[in-house]
């Protein structure tokens, strides 16, 4: 099976100043650039008249002022947040209190599954468990404004409760966290999971559209390679952690070292909680065992 999955890491963030990138669809990108967010978080403001704006980002106060300066007075009706983690929806509360918009998404943080005895949560300071939004959007759900209207697509994976959204009539996909041109997205347990991540991209598969607009970097311009690329990555990263077990590594830090050679060191700790991803999903399916739950510090053989 050929991996055919190749990064795009061509963007200007243009700080401060709104880029056009679609009809009625302007981007904003955050100046909060590191190793998880790429050069920073995209907010997007989607309508004329007035609008909806998609993932406003963290409380920032330059971000906010420029966001304030791009709507130019337009009515904001609908805040739409795709996830809960704190570089993407904090700054939803400040919007809607200088606006009155509602704010939409699937639903408040939680985790893919309950924390095990004696775990702890490595992403736990990066959720938002503050925000609740108005309107908890169903699958398929669609929120309608002044000539846009953007329906809800669940997307669990990256967190249980990511959503992207999609702009109806244009072939045009939010895809937030879950689909990105720069990077794969990480998936991290508790908060994460590797089952779900593989079933949201299968979903998206089904569908037919033209560009997906991401929280992060510039756009997926092929949909369905892209995806079918992702796919493939994940089985061949599924398949390399049953080969390092197969060679006789049996904790994750001795797999990442091999797995993730070639990766930045500052990722190699969100490297572990993505192969203990995959060994969860493994050992559901019945192809990996250890004792008690999956955990990192678990020790892991082949059923």
């Amino acid at each position: 099976m050929a991996e055919d999955l190749t990064f795009d890491m061509e963007f200007s963030p243009a700080y401060g100043t709104p880029v056009p990138i679609a009809d009625g669809v302007e981007r904003l990108t955050v100046n909060n650039p590191s190793p998880f967010t790429f050069h920073g978080t995209n907010t997007y403001i989607v309508g004329g008249s007035s609008v909806a704006v998609i993932d406003p980002g963290p409380d920032n106060e330059a971000h906010f002022q420029a966001l304030m300066a791009a709507i130019k007075g337009r009515d904001v009706t609908h805040i739409l947040v795709s996830h809960t983690h704190r570089d993407h929806s904090p700054l939803a509360r400040r919007l809607k209190e200088a606006t009155g918009a509602v704010t939409v998404a699937e639903g408040p943080h939680r985790a893919a599954r309950p924390l095990h005895a004696g775990e702890t949560n490595p992403f736990a300071e990066s959720a938002d468990v503050d925000f609740i939004p108005d309107i908890a959007v169903a699958d398929g759900q669609t929120i309608e404004g002044d000539g846009w209207a953007l329906s809800a697509l669940h997307t669990p994976g990256h967190t249980a409760n990511h959503a992207a959204f999609a702009l109806e009539g244009t072939g045009v996909v939010f895809s937030a966290d879950h689909v990105m041109a720069w990077a794969t997205t990480i998936v991290a347990p508790p908060d994460g999971s590797m089952a779900d991540f593989m079933a949201s991209v299968d979903k998206l598969l089904e569908r037919d559209d033209r560009i997906f607009f991401p929280g992060h970097g510039g756009p997926v311009k092929d949909p369905t390679a892209f995806l079918r690329g992702l796919r493939t990555h994940r089985r061949m990263r599924e398949r390399a952690v049953l080969e390092r077990i197969r060679a006789g590594d049996r904790l994750i830090p001795d797999m990442v070292k091999v797995i993730y050679a070639s990766t930045d060191l500052r990722l190699h700790g969100a490297a572990a909680l993505s192969v203990l991803a995959h060994l969860e999903d493994l050992v559901e399916k019945g192809r990996v065992v250890t004792e008690g739950p999956p955990s990192l510090g678990g020790v892991y053989d082949l059923a």
